[in-house]
């Protein structure tokens, strides 16, 4: 079976929505686009590719998806390693509102996007399937317990507003922490692995 990785990029607060930069997703009137720049270091890049050099096929929502064919494609320096596997590998497009895709070796999933998922898993690729950006994907295979690795990369500053990644979960998880890693500029790099069910308790005594 194939393994299922979530990669992103956060806020202190959770906020995940256009992170590269200031045109990139506006809806709701966001307006701090591109607050990953100043502590995009070259250690973060160096992850990025560590992670992306795993990848066997990319599983992508709409947004990102449009996001990413607008800019990789153009992309042709053979020594840029996220370049060559995002260009070259398979692409799966989860979304209810596009009707074709036009990256070279995209695939659009159907309607029940959970079982295909599924699926997919069943399928050998030749190193991960990976999950980049795409946090309402996510959050809708959080619910299926389909992902079974968290790459959060965590960046030093609060925004108050935008897109929060899994801002309602109907199955609450525990997690288990595999790796972390801090960045000179502050990055704080986690990976988790799902372990079940959250656990809950009281400290409070009887005495």
């Amino acid at each position: 079976m194939t393994e299922l990785t979530f990669t992103t990029f956060l806020t202190l607060d959770g906020v995940v929505q256009a992170p590269g930069g200031p045109e990139e997703d506006t809806s709701g009137g966001f307006g701090f686009g591109g607050w990953l720049v100043p502590f995009g270091d070259e250690e973060v890049g160096d992850f990025m590719t560590e992670v992306v050099d795993r990848a066997g096929a990319f599983l992508l929502g709409r947004r990102t998806y449009e996001i990413f064919a607008g800019y990789w494609p153009k992309v042709t320096d053979p020594q840029n390693r996220i370049a060559t596997r995002l260009n070259s590998l398979p692409k799966y497009v989860a979304s209810a509102t596009l009707d074709r895709t036009h990256w070279a070796g995209s695939t659009l999933l159907g309607a029940n996007v959970p079982e295909q998922v599924a699926q997919l898993k069943e399928q050998h690729f030749d190193g991960e399937l990976q999950i980049h950006g795409s946090g309402s994907l996510a959050g809708s295979l959080l619910e299926h317990d389909l992902i079974d690795e968290y790459r959060l990369l965590v960046f030093p500053v609060v925004l108050g507003q935008g897109k929060r990644l899994f801002p309602e979960v109907g199955l609450p998880t525990s997690f288990r922490l595999l790796e972390s890693r801090t960045t000179a500029a502050g990055v704080a790099i986690h990976t988790y692995r799902p372990v079940g069910r959250a656990v809950f308790g009281s400290f409070a005594t009887d005495g």
